[in-house]
């Protein structure tokens, strides 16, 4: 039977079977998908409410079909309890069954996303937003992963202002979160040139896909240099002396870029610098890693995250302890 099919059957037995005034007095029920009133039940879980039949169907597709026996613990309110060891284990479960529920919700998310399902995506990243806003708080910025998958379904339905929207929330909340991971900051970058794109907002779009470019290779060269040991020449695997030049080109031009204009965050400055200093350096050149490292320092000094000054003094005192005798492969 396929997922249609299933997905109508199931909303004929919901329809038959739930009487519209059937919900406990005083307590309202909302839909799972918009929040509005809602006056019909799952009748799985009986934990899941909508507001028709039309969203009922398009999150047992999108994802409630997947979890619905998943949120009967935690959408079920607690036992009573008499010893708080034993409250604090219930509590405990719940948490670990709510984190799980996140991480299934986003990857349907992104399977979706990634298959073109703009539509589909929309209830699992949703659930993923609840979840995430319960377990971390409505400010956490383990909210953004879910901004972002939400923001690139909507850009995908063409709705841009929803997208913005969530966007701004995912910026914001970024700005404000110093020990922000650098993968999350990349893939805000690349949501916003995706958006400024489909808005034809150019310059905001190159901005914005330059800055995902610079933490893709900021991200790279780490690694390489995590696994660099003294005496290897770890770029002869990676780049070639060409490939080493044009890399160097293309971040110069981003740090010049970035350097010329007073609204360019300093942090990116930061990231570029950084990049340079080790790209030279596992090129074998420890004069321009100095150079760019120096630079990079300056930066990481004059914002609020300083997760990049100890990397970069490693690497500083690197780069002034090794001689002229590494060169770049050819």
């Amino acid at each position: 039977m396929s997922s249609t099919t299933r997905s109508k059957s199931h909303v004929s037995v919901l329809t038959s079977a739930i009487n519209p005034l059937a919900n406990p007095r005083g307590a309202k029920k909302l839909c799972e998908l918009c929040q509005n009133l809602a006056y019909l039940q799952c009748t799985k879980c009986r934990v899941t409410f909508y507001c028709d039949t039309e969203h009922q169907q398009a999150d047992w597709v999108g994802i409630h079909e997947k979890i619905c026996q998943l949120l009967i613990p935690i959408r079920t309110a607690m036992p009573f309890h008499s010893l708080q060891a034993d409250r604090d284990h219930h509590r405990a479960q719940i948490l670990h069954r709510q984190e799980e529920l996140i991480e299934i919700s986003r990857a349907v998310a992104q399977k979706k996303l990634f298959e073109g399902k703009y539509q589909e995506s929309l209830p699992a990243a949703q659930l993923s937003l609840r979840c995430a806003m319960d377990v971390y708080g409505p400010s956490a910025v383990q909210l953004v992963p879910a901004y972002l998958l939400l923001a690139e379904a909507n850009v995908g339905l063409g709705s841009l202002s929803q997208a913005e929207g969530y966007l701004s929330q995912a910026e914001w909340t970024v700005m404000k979160t110093p020990e922000c991971s650098h993968t999350v900051r990349h893939q805000l970058h690349r949501n916003l040139g995706r958006l400024y794109t489909a808005t034809e907002n150019l310059e905001g779009a190159l901005l914005h896909f330059a800055n995902d470019v610079a933490s893709t290779w900021h991200s790279h060269l780490t690694k390489l240099l995590e696994t660099h040991t003294p005496g290897s020449m770890t770029l002869e695997h990676s780049f070639d002396e060409a490939q080493q030049a044009e890399a160097d080109q293309m971040l110069r031009a981003m740090l010049k870029v970035q350097e010329s204009s007073p609204k360019q965050a300093t942090a990116q400055n930061t990231l570029v610098a950084h990049s340079l200093a080790m790209l030279w350096f596992l090129g074998g050149s420890p004069d321009k890693a100095l150079e760019f490292g120096r630079k990079a320092l300056q930066s990481s000094q004059l914002v609020p995250d300083h997760s990049l000054t100890e990397p970069i003094q490693g690497l500083l005192q690197l780069a002034a302890e090794r001689g002229p005798h590494l060169t770049i492969a050819s």
